[in-house]
């Protein structure tokens, strides 16, 4: 029979072994936890702590209210499409740069980072320039009755500008270490170019690419600059749930922000976890392949 001075002795056991664990560990390992401490797991804390304090009713009432709502759409859906699209064209661009030497392949190359190092309100004033009724880009589609700027459409204008290197950057180099010689020598064997690319070229490419896609995602999210600047924010049209927390710290209302930041978050983990699930399969499927192509 389990006592109740017993169940309290394993905790403080549990508890010391836990910081013996700590106080022994390597240097490296003491410093990574300190930082991950101060930097992640204590800001994470604090926001749920203070999303507690307006109780479950009231969080509720705030997290599941139609603007709120609104908001969640716009902005996974937004976020999840821009990462999509990244990934098919951050993997063409990748298989370009890698595959064919061009002139002025380097500057090129090197303006895939410039979304990394731009402002991301000065991105968001440029997009807006650009694709308004009467910019460039614009312009040209305007005569079609289709608007780009202060619309969703310029919401995830923007969130494509600022996710696509994450897919570029991390194909490039699998795309670069795979071998020419395998994809010849399918095609020796009579494997035509789809054939080639299905079997033999993709499923390498495929944990790096829904990688990319689950950087991008992360960074569409989160962003606020240039979103608030390309977009007219409106309520149920195009308003994200990043603006939407500055919209409530500005009128005091730092509980309502707090929730709406809790179910972000919640909801970021949860669709993080669904996609490294999905690089997990493709792992396997990459390592089931080899292994099939080496059995035959």
């Amino acid at each position: 029979m389990v006592t109740a001075s017993s169940t309290e002795s394993e905790k403080v056991s549990v508890g010391k072994m836990f910081v013996r664990s700590i106080t022994q560990a390597p240097w490296t390992w003491r410093i990574m936890l300190t930082y991950l401490t101060i930097m992640l797991f204590i800001p994470v804390i604090a926001m749920l702590l203070k999303a507690s304090t307006v109780g479950f009713a009231r969080f509720w009432q705030i997290a599941t209210s139609p603007i709120a709502l609104a908001t969640y759409d716009i902005t996974f859906t937004t976020s999840l499409v821009a990462a999509l699209i990244n990934g098919v064209f951050g993997t063409l661009i990748a298989w370009v740069l890698v595959r064919y030497d061009f002139p002025l392949k380097r500057f090129i190359d090197a303006s895939v980072d410039l979304p990394f190092a731009l402002p991301t309100a000065v991105a968001g004033l440029t997009l807006a320039t650009v694709y308004s009724e009467n910019g460039w880009i614009g312009s040209l589609l305007a005569p079609f009755g289709i608007k780009v700027a202060f619309t969703r459409l310029g919401v995830g204008i923007a969130m494509i500008f600022i996710s696509l290197p994450f897919v570029i950057r991390t194909v490039q180099p699998v795309l670069a270490e795979m071998e020419k010689e395998i994809e010849e020598a399918a095609w020796s064997l009579g494997a035509s170019e789809w054939q080639t690319f299905r079997y033999v070229i993709l499923p390498p490419l495929l944990p790096a690419i829904l990688t990319g896609v689950a950087l991008g995602f992360s960074r569409a999210v989160g962003e606020y600059g240039s979103t608030v600047i390309i977009a007219s924010n409106t309520p149920f049209r195009d308003l994200i749930a990043p603006v939407l927390i500055f919209q409530r710290l500005e009128q005091y209302d730092y509980a309502g922000a707090t929730v709406i930041g809790v179910v972000l978050l919640g909801i970021s983990l949860v669709m993080l976890l669904g996609l490294n699930l999905l690089q997990a399969w493709g792992r396997r499927y990459d390592t089931s392949s080899s292994t099939r192509r080496v059995g035959h």
